[in-house]
């Protein structure tokens, strides 16, 4: 079993109210796609998608020590794979409603929305993402080029 699909798999179980379907198949895409020296540092899944109905397009983000990871394996054949490096991340922009919460991360070039998640996981997802973030931007400031 693969440290990506365990810890989506610890989340989801944390968090059962989040929809997230096929786990092990998202996971496998984020696992063939991962440099050698590559570290996963932290997992969620969700809906990819602004809508609460859009509950067939399931996927695992994966904050790597390199970049952000969201991956999709489609039912039939291929996959979405979605990368964003830390400096294009612009902006995190969280929102709850009575049963899900949504994550929306705002890039340099598009909007990524992760829905459906349990209201209770946005705190968790949105202080891994920030911490993310300040970590790479610390790491930065110190080391410019």
């Amino acid at each position: 079993m693969s440290r990506v699909y365990e810890l989506a798999k610890r989340f989801q179980n944390k968090y059962f109210g989040t929809i997230a379907f096929r786990l092990r198949a998202h996971a496998q895409v984020i696992d063939d796609n991962l440099s050698d020296d590559e570290k996963v540092l932290y997992v969620f899944c969700g809906q990819k998608g602004y809508s609460h109905r859009e509950i067939f397009s399931t996927c695992i983000v994966a904050l790597t020590d390199k970049r952000i990871i969201v991956a999709t394996k489609r039912v039939l054949w291929g996959y979405f794979l979605t990368t964003i490096t830390p400096e294009l991340f612009n902006d995190l922009k969280v929102q709850t409603g009575i049963i899900f919460g949504r994550v929306t991360i705002d890039t340099a070039k598009e909007l990524l929305t992760i829905s459906n998640l349990s209201k209770k996981s946005t705190t968790e997802v949105q202080n891994a993402l920030t911490k993310y973030i300040n970590q790479y931007k610390d790491k930065d400031e110190k080391d410019p080029k």
